[in-house]
């Protein structure tokens, strides 16, 4: 089975403020870096879009993704089944239901397994993430975060 390293990170100045994600792909010598600005949204939000972008650009259902992140808000929701849970309530009261079904329509077609790795700890691989998602939400981020902006993040 093919497999893929995943490693993520987003960013928000003023959580909320302007936001953006930093993502590496990488599968053998390959690497691929993705990123992009939001002009409002928070970090949590910018922490599951890079997963789910990063689950996004890939092409090929079945490989075995593992997804390496410091997000604590990401790893345990889903290491601890809570979205799950979340979904069964029809994530009556949660936040950021929008992006948490983006995920879950996208986290069947893999075999993944999640890696909390602490933050700005000097690992390569995460700080670049951190660079990209910063840089990205710094540069005059022109996307919209419409659910966001529009308060549908809180009750979906």
């Amino acid at each position: 089975m093919e497999r893929v390293e995943i490693y993520t990170d987003g960013a928000s100045r003023g959580n909320p403020g302007p936001g953006g994600y930093g993502v590496i792909l990488k599968c053998g010598n390959y690497e691929k870096e993705l990123s992009a600005g939001y002009r409002l949204t928070t970090n949590n939000r910018m922490e599951l879009m890079a997963v789910i972008k990063g689950l996004e650009a890939l092409k090929r259902p079945g490989m075995e993704v593992h997804i390496y992140t410091d997000s604590r808000y990401v790893t345990e929701a889903v290491e601890q089944k809570w979205v799950w849970n979340w979904q069964r309530k029809n994530f009556k009261n949660k936040k950021n239901a929008d992006l948490w079904r983006r995920f879950l329509e996208l986290y069947p077609r893999f075999h993944i397994t999640f890696h909390w790795i602490k933050g700005h700890n000097e690992h390569p691989y995460n700080e670049r993430c951190d660079r990209l998602a910063t840089e990205a939400a710094d540069n005059h981020p022109v996307q919209i975060d419409d659910v966001y902006e529009q308060g549908g993040y809180k009750l979906l």
